[in-house]
């Protein structure tokens, strides 16, 4: 498991068709490549959450372009894509007393899983997922 604080590009959208097109479609003119991305509604509005290649550039460009945006800082957790993974890291924050906010996750190839995560104290919830890595490194070697 590797731990660290990423950055996070939300954009605040009316839920209507195109939204999503207009977005994206900004997005890839500028050669800009999404790596990990969600979608939360809440009605008429919703919030695109999404970890990019270039965050900096993402920003600028939604930004000049009429879109609320803003940056926000997540984990991304590298796990062994197997039964547990999301388990452990669940367990060791809330038996840190550490609020999961939200998570996402994707994977890739067939042995590795990214779940990003909003936590409410990410200083402790990074402390304790590198205790917490140990831990394991220690169960395996």
């Amino acid at each position: 498991m590797e731990d660290k604080v990423i950055k996070q590009v939300s954009v605040f959208v009316e839920n209507k068709p195109g939204r999503l097109a207009a977005i994206t479609e900004k997005l890839y003119e500028e050669n800009i490549n999404i790596r990990a991305f969600t979608i939360a509604e809440a009605g008429d509005f919703g919030i695109i959450r999404m970890v990019v290649d270039d965050t900096e550039k993402a920003y600028r460009t939604l930004k000049s372009s009429g879109f609320t945006v803003s940056l926000t800082d997540v984990l991304g957790v590298e796990v062994e894509d197997e039964p547990g993974g999301l388990y452990r890291i669940a367990n060791a924050l809330g038996s840190a007393g550490v609020n999961i906010e939200y998570v996402y996750a994707f994977t890739w190839g067939r042995d590795k899983a990214l779940v990003i995560l909003r936590v409410d104290n990410i200083e402790k919830a990074v402390e304790v997922l590198e205790k917490e890595n140990a831990l394991f490194k220690d169960r395996v070697d």
